[in-house]
């Protein structure tokens, strides 16, 4: 029941949290916007949705690595203020040393805290033992597989004894078995009380994964990132995958998550900028692949996106930026956890590579502001050339650096494959073909 779990006590309270970045002349970049979390002792917590909602940011300011700009977060009713005594982090990366034996790496802890050697040893030797690395104490990280450095960067946080472990992502390196082997032998650990924390806050994009370990998942939205939902998840260890119910839930989060929210502008609001809405890096290659999968048998232009995810071993951070790019273009629809092809993705399908291009040439312009104002400025140029510094620059007023970037190489792909234009890497230049520029007289009235 809720109630046998709120009556722990509570390790982390996160009230109002918003984190925004500065930018010069600009309006400040808002990461995450009012969100709240309290986590008790006793449970495992999955922070899950897209890259780029805030979820890696959010675990940062938890472990007090990072200030957030409002809000409060108070660690068992203290207010953090730096780097808090008793929580432990694990990170994608293995983040190994790599002259350092197993036994030195996951000693260092210890040692920071001034430890004295006899238990350092100790405690590192049983903590190996634990994840399962006995016998590998004087390895170095060179001679191991991915999984095992990652039970290396688990062990070394364990080692400390602390009260919450922050995972951060901390499968997503690793092979689809080796993940799923590690994955088991903690919830093992977990279920029989030999972990030595109390609990886990573990950012995850990969639904199953939040499914099968926690007994709470918040579903985050994004730009900015904020709690959308909060779920239960009552199933008793050890979870079956292939269980009705354990799949209705991983539909649902599909569903959740692939549900577009309405906008409600404030009165005085600015409009939007065409050049709010980041591209994903998609590949045309893989938008086509999906489009003649989907429109083949048995799908018929409708497909479970956990199903599809499934038949096609793409993690959600793989197929929903897939399915935005197809819905943006107007070549698919996202609908409660499907997804549809248009009537203009199919005709994009059944038509030869030339009309393929021609296709997605409109759609982008009618659809993508980033491609239309670049083919403009490019029509309307006498030499028909254009640095990408000029679009980067306007890019970075509503976005990231690194989703500036993604964007800008997005629309070049994009772009290229639909010959609306080409570019000049060495130069870093926009320009028009000839038959481009020849098509560009034509629809530029002359003076």
């Amino acid at each position: 029941m809720d109630t046998a779990v709120v009556t722990h006590p509570t390790l982390i309270d996160v009230k109002g949290c918003r984190q925004s970045y500065h930018k010069e002349a600009n309006v400040d970049l808002v990461v995450l916007d009012d969100v709240n979390l309290t986590l008790h002792e006793g449970e495992i917590v999955a922070l899950l949705g897209r890259s780029g909602s805030g979820k890696s940011t959010l675990l940062r300011i938890v472990s007090g690595l990072l200030k957030p700009t409002a809000g409060s977060v108070t660690w068992r009713g203290i207010a953090v203020n730096g780097p808090t005594d008793g929580v432990a982090m694990v990170f994608q990366s293995f983040a190994l040393f790599p002259w350092l034996t197993v036994q030195e790496n996951v000693e260092l802890g210890l040692e920071a805290q001034g430890v004295p050697r006899a238990e350092r040893e100790s405690r590192a030797e049983a903590a190996i033992d634990l994840i399962g690395l006995g016998g590998y104490e004087s390895a170095y990280p060179k001679e191991m597989s991915g999984g095992m450095r990652q039970r290396v960067g688990l062990a070394r946080a364990l080692v400390v004894h602390p009260d919450l472990l922050l995972m951060d992502e901390p499968f997503s390196a690793l092979d689809v078995l080796t993940a799923e082997t590690l994955r088991t032998d903690l919830i093992d650990l977990w279920s029989e009380g030999k972990l030595p924390v109390k609990s886990v806050l573990m950012v995850t994009h990969n639904i199953e994964e939040a499914v099968l370990m926690c007994d709470r998942i918040l579903v985050f939205s994004s730009n900015p990132g904020r709690v959308a939902t909060e779920l239960h998840v009552r199933f008793p260890h050890p979870r079956n995958r292939l269980d009705p119910a354990f799949r209705r839930m991983v539909d649902d989060i599909y569903a959740i998550m692939t549900r577009r929210a309405v906008p409600v502008p404030a009165p005085t609001a600015a409009p939007a900028s065409p050049l709010s809405v980041a591209l994903h890096p998609v590949s045309t290659n893989l938008m086509a692949g999906l489009l003649e999968t989907l429109v083949g048998p048995p799908y018929g232009g409708r497909a479970d996106l956990p199903a599809i995810a499934g038949v096609l071993q793409l993690e959600l951070d793989d197929l929903l930026p897939l399915g935005d790019a197809l819905q943006l273009v107007k070549f698919a629809t996202l609908e409660e956890g499907d997804i549809i092809v248009t009537q203009t993705g199919r005709t994009f399908v059944s038509a030869e590579t030339e009309e393929r291009k021609q296709i997605f040439a409109k759609s982008l312009r009618d659809h993508v502001p980033l491609v239309a104002m670049i083919r403009q400025v490019l029509d309307e140029r006498w030499n028909h050339r254009a640095s990408a510094v000029r679009f980067r620059d306007e890019l970075e007023d509503h976005m990231s650096p690194e989703y500036a970037e993604d964007t800008l190489r997005t629309a070049i792909s994009w772009g290229r494959y639909s010959e609306l234009y080409s570019y000049d890497e060495e130069a870093e230049q926009f320009f028009l073909d000839e038959d481009e520029t020849e098509a560009a007289r034509g629809m530029v009235p002359q003076a």
